[in-house]
């Protein structure tokens, strides 16, 4: 059995062409490409050595089989993705704008990765769990929600730990209900991979360090601060280390944090030490950014090693 598992949505993306193209407005688009956090996140840890898996669902359409093939190709356990005759496979269009952020239109809740529920998640499934990995998008209905607190607990009866990517999403975390809801999963994680305007949103400190501080007390073995094109920073009980970002052309930014957290994740669980982990995150991440597509820019741990002996001269 696996690992590292995760729960939540598989969607095909489809991006607009040009920058400052608006949803509302008829335009060009490229796609469809293999999405939704939780599979990239999964998909990269996979290609990193670990043994994976998603708990999800998909329709039986092409844009399910797109999603299936490339899991599957990258080594991720499928077993636990249903495959719904009465559904369609998940959809994201997503948008560019000038200044660099992105605006989404989600097809998630009325299709197959919608229909996950607490029946979705068998117990002996979670036997091998070392990591259980949640990532905030996956709290956009109560079915979800539900799997994914039946994942904590089957984690921490299984003696596994609980990471956790808040990826706040304006278009999801839409309502006091679900903030609290990544609040709560925040404070029972054991390594905490955020952006530093979420951390500040979800706790509600506007100092850093205090609320590191506060996680690391409670608990939490690892919180890393993702801060883009300025690099990250891991927090650990022992201090502090930052890595600048890896420098790339950037062609598409999304996936980019979810890849970060699978080959982090990934790395820790096969016993790779955590600053050694975090700098081939950052590296991963910044790879991530170099194709047009979500998992496009996905990497091996060996190229990523690669990459590290250039820059560390290991």
């Amino acid at each position: 059995m696996a690992q590292i598992i995760t729960i939540g949505e598989i969607l095909v993306e489809v991006m607009a062409k040009n920058i400052g193209q608006k949803l509302f407005e008829t335009g060009e688009f490229v796609g469809p490409f293999p999405s939704g956090a939780p599979a990239i996140f999964i998909d990269q840890a996979a290609k990193c050595g670990s043994n994976a898996m998603i708990i999800s669902a998909v329709g039986n359409d092409g844009f399910g089989i797109i999603n299936l093939e490339r899991l599957q190709d990258s080594g991720v356990d499928i077993s636990q993705i249903k495959v719904l005759n009465d559904q369609s496979t998940g959809v994201a269009f997503v948008t560019y704008k000038e200044n660099g952020d992105r605006d989404f239109l989600y097809h998630i809740s009325n299709a197959a990765c919608g229909d996950i529920n607490a029946k979705y998640v068998p117990e002996n499934v979670f036997d091998d769990i070392k990591y259980f990995h949640i990532m905030g998008t996956a709290i956009y209905n109560e079915g979800l929600r539900a799997a994914i607190l039946k994942g904590i607990e089957l984690a921490k009866k299984k003696g596994g730990k609980i990471s956790f990517d808040p990826n706040v999403r304006k278009e999801i975390v839409n309502n006091e209900e679900k903030r609290k809801l990544l609040v709560d999963i925040l404070e029972q994680s054991n390594i905490i991979l955020v952006g530093e305007n979420e951390l500040l949103y979800l706790m509600g400190i506007q100092d850093e360090n205090t609320c590191v501080d506060s996680l690391i007390h409670n608990g939490a073995e690892i919180v890393i601060i993702k801060r883009g094109s300025r690099g990250a920073t891991l927090y650990t009980k022992e201090g502090a280390v930052h890595a600048e970002a890896y420098k790339v052309e950037e062609v598409d930014p999304t996936g980019a944090g979810d890849c970060f957290a699978g080959t982090f994740v990934s790395c820790i669980n096969i016993g790779i030490q955590p600053v050694e982990a975090f700098r081939l995150a950052v590296i991963a991440g910044a790879m991530a950014v170099t194709q047009k597509g979500p998992m496009e820019g996905n990497k091996t741990l060996s190229e990523l090693k690669e990459i590290y002996k250039e820059i560390y001269k290991k």
